[in-house]
């Protein structure tokens, strides 16, 4: 019997000059590497309509990146960087804060001229997690003063043009914290050329946390504890995914944040239903071994060394199927992470590649 695997299974060597620092001039001609032949193929996503069917149901995520990054300065003097998590009612939010010494409770924290923040309390297993109240309704202050939430590895500030490509055209629901980067290729264009392929669209919500950065400490993956995010999947979105399933077309997720919304939903499906529809929170892990139930194919963004997201991946495609795929990625210089390129995967246990 095979041993289980472990965090350093998902390790790879990435040559540092293919983090991408910005996203292609063009949202569709980012490279798209077809996962679904061995060898691969090397395409656009562009191509994406020519390698869909007339009936597939292609599944996007409609949240909206907040802009959730603020500097501020404590009333000792000390500078603070903070990150909105989320927004509670009471014009409360929670959010990381990085200073050289953490702010007390009843502390406040001035992010502007007429902008002070309290500090509340602490909150979650987090050290870093605050609860802090705004003065006013918190995502207008994040509108003004904010800055876009780039990710860790991009090692530059946040630019005029972030606002709009760190975006995605289905964008209607503020509350993400980083983007659903596999949707950030798509641009009109495209999108008329699935609607005359014939392939459905559909939307979920899933507001992307802070979490998804978050590094795996242990090499036991089941000692690894998520954090929780709010998902909604509207009765709409339910009824297309039983459409296309009934008619035998395919259910494509744009990206593991619709992947992971569509399979939380199935967990709790109602008997003869593919999934629940309606809002909740997830905390769900997917790993390989997971039964999916919903999503036949996935288009997403390459992912970090070692994170949870590789370990999805290799759970939807197969382990050993998802490394070859970097390493030809690699050897290809595709871009990678969140600006970067993106593949398509067939679900391990499908039945052909078409």
């Amino acid at each position: 019997m095979a041993l289980p695997l472990t965090l350093s299974d998902f390790d790879f060597a990435l040559p540092r000059e293919l983090i991408a620092q910005h996203p292609a001039a063009e949202r569709s001609a980012a490279r798209l590497l077809d996962g679904r032949f061995d060898p691969p193929h090397d395409r656009r996503v562009r191509d994406l309509p020519d390698l869909l069917h007339a009936g597939d149901l292609l599944v996007v995520n409609d949240t909206a990146v907040i802009k959730a990054r603020l500097f501020g300065i404590k009333a000792s003097g000390g500078a603070v960087e903070a990150l909105v998590e989320r927004i509670e009612d009471g014009n409360v939010v929670v959010a990381q804060l990085r200073a050289s010494k953490s702010p007390r409770p009843g502390s406040r924290i001035r992010f502007a001229d007429g902008f002070d923040a309290e500090v509340l309390d602490r909150t979650g297993s987090d050290a870093s997690l605050f609860r802090l109240r705004f003065p006013a309704e918190p995502l207008a202050l994040l509108d003004r003063f904010g800055h876009v939430p780039l990710p860790p590895y991009i090692d530059r500030a946040d630019e005029a043009a972030d606002s709009d490509r760190y975006q995605t055209v289905f964008a209607e629901r503020p509350g993400a914290v980083a983007a659903p980067t596999a949707a950030l290729h798509f641009d009109a264009a495209l999108l008329e050329s699935l609607r005359r392929r014939g392939v459905g669209l559909a939307t979920v919500t899933l507001h992307v946390g802070a979490g998804t950065f978050l590094p795996v400490r242990t090499e036991d993956l089941a000692q690894h504890a998520m954090h929780s995010e709010w998902f909604d999947v509207p009765a709409e979105t339910a009824d297309a995914i039983e459409r296309t399933r009934a008619a035998g077309s395919r259910v494509v997720a744009v990206g593991t944040t619709t992947l992971r919304a569509l399979e939380s939903a199935a967990r709790d499906a109602p008997t003869g239903r593919t999934l629940r529809s309606g809002s909740a929170e997830t905390d769900i892990f997917i790993t390989p071994g997971f039964a999916f139930r919903v999503v036949d194919r996935l288009l997403t963004n390459f992912h970090l060394p070692r994170s949870t997201l590789m370990m999805l991946v290799s759970a939807f495609a197969g382990h050993e199927r998802v490394m070859a795929l970097y390493r030809h990625a690699i050897a290809q210089r595709y871009s990678f992470f969140s600006y970067g390129d993106a593949m398509l995967l067939t679900r391990g246990d499908a039945a052909d590649a078409r």
